[in-house]
């Protein structure tokens, strides 16, 4: 399994970069982090180095590799940073009963965000 390699590479991406990541999780077609990022870097640049640094490593380790073009950001209240750590953590179980359309479509519902559902997913 190439997960476990996969999260403690990321892991070092965020140390060299000064980012703390306070839960890491996911399946085989997404991850999930919780950040905490400091003021002098915007979560757009955290972002691209996060992908560009992973995806080299994981090209090496799985040959055929490529991040989505888009992705989700959601600020966390203090008082839910254990529910959302132990939600990154337990991404397994969650996917066994709901795919990832259909989490983040309520993750953005559940965060009063809108959205155009006929391109939300679009390529």
């Amino acid at each position: 399994m190439w997960q476990p390699r996969f999260y403690a590479y990321i892991h070092g991406i965020a140390k060299n970069l000064n980012l703390k990541i306070l839960a890491c999780g996911g399946t085989e077609n997404h991850i999930h982090l919780l950040l905490a990022l400091p003021a002098t870097v915007t979560l757009a640049e955290v972002i691209q180095k996060l992908k560009a640094n992973s995806s080299r490593w994981m090209r090496e380790q799985l040959a055929t590799f490529e991040w989505q073009k888009w992705y989700g950001a959601f600020s966390v209240s203090p008082s839910l940073l254990g529910a959302v750590e132990a939600y990154i953590r337990n991404q397994r179980q969650h996917h066994a009963r709901r795919n990832f359309d259909d989490e983040f479509v309520a993750l953005l519902k559940n965060s009063g965000i809108a959205y155009d559902p006929i391109r939300l997913f679009a390529a």
